[in-house]
């Protein structure tokens, strides 16, 4: 008799925990380089950077952290599946409320200091990705939530809800990481503990990014 071959499953719980891990470390990092090296932030203020720092403020740690759980909400929540589907839903929207409140501020950030907006590849990037990620959450709410498509529809819609999500997530860590790289620049933070930080955090990035997809696509092994 032939020996019975053996499948091997990978979990998604390592991936999903290092996420978990990085979430905190990214959020840890920003907040110690927005706080401590960027003296802060305020919505209104005599020093227009405080006004600036709330954007990768809201843009990392609400849109792109918060988002990055939303994704991995129906891996992550020990619920039922109608729960993990209205943590997944509103977590999206508190990213997506955090996305549009960080474009306000540096649109609000570059007309009082006298600096032309949508100038840079970053700017064409985040722009283009809150517009997609707002239609995404859109057409989840209609097909999902209500009124809700046929079941036939929903089930058919689902893998590129899947990919779209992804593909958005994925361009919201491209705009952060030329974001960062655009902030290096114009502050010549070269040689410096502050450049450390903003490499760091960077780098920590695209980790989470490879481990979000690598939750969503691995199964989760009980």
């Amino acid at each position: 008799m032939a020996p019975r071959s053996r499948s091997y499953k990978i979990s998604a719980t390592p991936s999903t925990i290092f996420a978990h891990l990085l979430v905190i470390a990214v959020a840890t990092l920003v907040l110690v380089w927005l706080l401590e090296k960027r003296n802060g932030f305020a919505f209104n203020s005599v020093n227009k950077f405080k006004i600036f720092n709330l954007h990768p403020f809201f843009m990392i740690i609400g849109y792109i952290l918060i988002g990055g759980e939303a994704i991995m909400a129906h891996k992550t929540i020990p619920a039922t599946r109608r729960a993990q589907k209205t943590v997944h839903l509103l977590l999206h929207l508190v990213a997506l409320l955090c996305g549009i409140v960080g474009i306000y501020v540096v649109f609000k950030f570059h007309n009082e200091a006298g600096l032309p907006n949508m100038y840079s590849l970053h700017s064409w990037l985040g722009m283009g990705t809150i517009c997609l990620y707002g239609l995404q959450w859109l057409l989840g709410f209609f097909s999902y939530v209500f009124p809700r498509a046929e079941t036939s529809s929903r089930a058919s819609f689902l893998p590129w809800h899947v990919f779209f999500g992804l593909a958005i997530f994925i361009l919201a860590i491209c705009a952060a990481e030329t974001g960062l790289l655009e902030k290096f620049l114009f502050l010549g933070l070269f040689r410096s503990q502050e450049a450390l930080i903003v490499n760091f955090i960077g780098i920590l990035l695209i980790l989470f990014a490879i481990s979000v997809g690598l939750t969503v696509v691995l199964p989760r092994v009980h």
